[in-house]
């Protein structure tokens, strides 16, 4: 006989289920270095097929986020894959993709003029199953346009990324989780010339059923990395110097 417990364990576990949460399984896919944030997320995984939301307070952010973005979806598509980058005003520079794995030919850049066709374009190309992911660059979203868009992703089960350039326009939208990427000055690595990884702070602001946070991250060539402290950043330098 179910404990009341029992019941309302499995109750939570439908409704993740209906939200689009996929239980955690030995060969789900996770994203490479990034299991404490991964573990804000319910059942511990990084929600795919369904809709995030990143914001910039500033305009000069958006290439970190763009950034950042290109990270995750290295991690979704491992073993192949196409992903569409729609926007007004595009900030990735497509030869860039390489650094963090991604063949250039595999992210498709479609350039439209005008706000209103960037969002119909973006509602169209989530319905595509056979993506893997839709990044779209507008500068604001109402609740029902997310809404719509959030309907197309439980369908097709494309994960979408959504980098709203607005900071004035911030309102409430249906995707699973907020984040705000900021960069942070980099570490040299002992004493190599130039400067060091990629750094970012990593605010998950919002996120269905999870907890929020803030991580500094790091890509690390292949994969990210997240930086505990200042601390730990430099003793791994005195441990590189001492090794060379």
């Amino acid at each position: 006989m179910e404990t009341k417990k029992d019941i309302i364990n499995r109750l939570k576990e439908e409704i993740l289920l209906k939200q689009g949460y996929k239980p955690l399984q030995g060969d789900a896919a996770k994203i490479g270095g990034l299991q404490e944030i991964e573990a804000a997320f319910p059942n511990g995984v990084f929600p795919t097929g369904m809709m995030h939301e990143f914001v910039n307070p500033q305009v000069e952010h958006s290439t970190a986020c763009g950034a950042f973005i290109t990270g995750l979806i290295a991690s979704l598509m491992p073993e192949g894959g196409i992903c569409l980058w729609i926007s007004a005003n595009r900030i990735m520079f497509p030869p860039a993709l390489k650094k963090f794995g991604i063949e250039p030919d595999s992210v498709i850049f479609i350039d439209l003029a005008r706000e209103k066709d960037v969002l119909w374009a973006t509602e169209e190309a989530l319905k595509c199953d056979g993506l893997t992911a839709v990044i779209s660059e507008i500068r604001e979203i109402t609740f029902t346009q997310s809404r719509r868009l959030q309907l197309a992703v439980e369908q097709s089960k494309v994960t979408g990324f959504v980098l709203r350039n607005d900071p004035n326009k911030v309102g409430n939208t249906a995707c699973v989780a907020r984040w705000q990427i900021t960069p942070t000055p980099s570490q040299q690595i002992g004493r190599l010339p130039g400067v060091g990884f990629p750094r970012w702070k990593v605010e998950l602001q919002k996120v269905r059923n999870g907890s929020p946070g803030i991580w500094t991250v790091e890509w690390r060539g292949k994969a990210f990395s997240l930086v505990a402290d200042n601390l730990a950043v430099d003793t791994t330098v005195k441990q590189i110097r001492k090794a060379g």
